[in-house]
């Protein structure tokens, strides 16, 4: 029934009458959570300074698939039958979906990690096609660093994860090329759905000296549950998504994902203005940032360095 509703209000907001000088754009996210939710008000607010602004020029779209695979594939069926200027996939989930729905539409993704594992381009520097936007690799061996950091004697790195989200199985790879380096070994453990998030960090203890959760989209959405069993272990918990930090986890290095928006929408923009997405490049988001949670450290047993603290961008007390 929710998925027929979605169908329904994509289908009665897209097929309202435009004016000739109205364009527009359709935004689409596997799941709500803060850091996708910033990622798209940031393309709204940089479409707002280049002088598309609701209600006057611009008609914008936005649909969750509320985690659901099937869900994001209809969304993105929709939207390519009403033919929006330009379609918005946010995270690789929904980036796939809406690619495989269209060849025609311009499409720019952001907020996935890996373009090319994805097969949503097959070069970053001329994409070709309908296809461009803006890859959020995690710096990953930055986040190796951040850890050995805080907890200079971990020998192991539990990996929490979506085993069937692209992103996070090129995460993976990349976390232990980095972690052997620095004398790390990695521990899995898979959630293929939010209600197995705390099961999976659960069955992370006594097996690894912290967990490290990636920019997964199963896993944030549902990411409460894993700092419950990190606190109540004593299990430090790090995060790549800045805004997971807010939500209980120790410490992330990387995005600020309203900034990462921001940057999609100028690609957008561009389209907008007559250039052709597959002649833009793909780029990585610019910026990291360093966000630490000095009560969250405390309750999962850990003291944050005051030269590390001296550093971050935000700490939260």
């Amino acid at each position: 029934m929710r998925s027929l509703l979605i169908a329904l209000a994509a289908t009665v907001a897209l097929s309202l009458p435009a004016r000739a000088d109205e364009v527009t754009v359709a935004v689409t996210a596997i799941v709500e959570h803060p850091a996708l939710d910033a990622a798209r008000d940031g393309v709204k607010d940089a479409l707002a300074a280049a002088g598309y602004k609701e209600g006057e020029n611009l008609k914008f779209i936005y649909e969750s698939a509320q985690g659901n695979p099937a869900t994001a594939a209809q969304i993105a069926r929709q939207f390519a039958g009403e033919a929006p200027s330009v379609i918005v996939p946010i995270s690789t989930p929904s980036a796939q979906a809406v690619v495989s729905s269209t060849r025609d539409i311009p499409v720019v993704f952001t907020a996935v990690s890996d373009p090319l594992g994805a097969q949503l381009v097959r070069d970053m520097e001329k994409p070709g096609g309908n296809v461009t936007g803006l890859s959020d690799m995690s710096p990953v061996a930055e986040h190796v660093a951040l850890i050995k950091e805080i907890l200079p004697n971990a020998k192991s790195i539990g990996y929490l994860y979506n085993s069937g989200e692209a992103n996070s199985v090129s995460l993976l790879a990349a976390l232990k090329a980095e972690a052997e380096k620095a004398g790390l070994t990695v521990v899995e453990s898979a959630a293929t759905k939010s209600a197995e998030v705390q099961g999976a960090a659960r069955a992370l203890v006594g097996r690894a000296d912290a967990i490290y959760v990636p920019t997964d989209n199963t896993i944030i959405s549902a990411l409460e549950g894993a700092v419950a069993v990190a606190e109540e272990s004593k299990l430090p918990l790090f995060t790549a998504d800045t805004d997971s930090v807010s939500r209980g986890s120790v410490a992330a290095l990387g995005f600020n994902y309203y900034d990462v928006g921001k940057q999609t929408g100028d690609v957008v923009v561009r389209i907008l203005k007559g250039e052709n997405p597959g002649d833009i490049a793909v780029k990585v988001a610019a910026g990291t940032d360093l966000v630490l949670n000095k009560a969250a450290a405390t309750k999962m047993g850990v003291t944050l360095p005051e030269s590390l603290i001296k550093r971050a961008t935000r700490v939260i007390e």
